[in-house]
């Protein structure tokens, strides 16, 4: 009986001259190339997100605000304008620690001590000092007059000044000085006497001497004067006794320290008139 039963063709080769590979299991090639582009699509993925996180740190780590100064080293330091609370804040800052606000500059050591704005000041501004004025003397000849005993002048009797009347001529020349500038000081007064002599104290007495030439003569014939409390008169300060005025007492004339009695001011008050001889 002849064998009918048809047989499957026998394998060909492929068109392109290569036999196929048996040894696999069929559609495995799909599944590589579906694992292929899972991959390509997983790593597109993760590209992106790195790409967005990247994005996101750069605004995170953007600069510091506006009024910030940001330090970039020793010495440099770069200044931006100042946001209102920065400014605030800074003001703040200032006050609590002593500064000077903006605008407001604060003085150096040099002169508070001045007054100067620019200069710091070592203590209270002191007030200048103020000078009693009295009554100046013009040039040439001066008496001395006795203000609570105006009918007396300064006399000089057997070398010591009294206060006497002046009544002859020898008594007016003898009450009559020159007024000169003061031996031991510019500003004060010295009065010579006919005979080239001075007036000075010695013994807190004024008597009338010449001049030995030693400082202490200077010193002890200059006589500052002084404002009084009475109109028009003047009192006579001793230069190297401060606190101490001619004045006369039983008629002498003597240095005395001041005393604040209306008797002491009366006798220690004198005025400078034209000379009598």
């Amino acid at each position: 009986m002849p064998d009918d039963t048809p047989r499957p063709p026998h394998r060909q080769p492929w068109e392109h001259g290569w036999d196929p590979d048996a040894s696999r299991t069929p559609g495995i090639r799909r599944l590589w190339l579906a694992g292929a582009l899972a991959l390509a699509t997983i790593a597109a993925g993760a590209t992106a997100i790195a790409v967005n996180d990247g994005a996101t740190s750069g605004k995170t780590a953007s600069p510091a605000p506006p009024g910030a100064p940001t330090d970039s080293g020793p010495g440099l330091l770069s200044f931006a304008s100042p946001s209102p609370g920065a400014t605030a804040s800074s003001g703040a800052a200032a006050d609590r620690s002593g500064g000077a606000r903006s605008g407001t500059a604060a003085p150096s050591a040099a002169g508070r001590a001045s007054g100067h704005p620019d200069r710091p000041a070592t203590g209270p501004a002191k007030s200048p000092e103020t000078k009693r004025s009295s009554p100046k003397p013009s040039s040439g000849l001066r008496s001395v007059r006795s203000l609570n005993h105006p009918d007396r002048y300064w006399h000089v009797s057997d070398g010591l000044v009294r206060l006497d009347p002046a009544g002859s001529a020898a008594e007016r020349r003898d009450a009559t000085f020159k007024v000169v500038k003061g031996l031991a000081k510019a500003g004060c007064y010295s009065f010579a006497t006919a005979d080239g002599g001075y007036l000075r104290h010695r013994n807190f007495l004024l008597r009338a001497e010449h001049d030995d030439g030693s400082r202490l003569f200077e010193q002890d014939a200059t006589f500052c004067p002084r404002s009084s409390a009475f109109a028009g008169a003047v009192m006579l300060e001793s230069v190297n006794y401060p606190g101490r005025y001619l004045r006369h007492q039983d008629f002498q004339l003597k240095l005395d320290p001041s005393q604040n009695t209306d008797l002491y001011r009366a006798d220690s008050a004198f005025l400078l008139v034209p000379g009598l001889a």
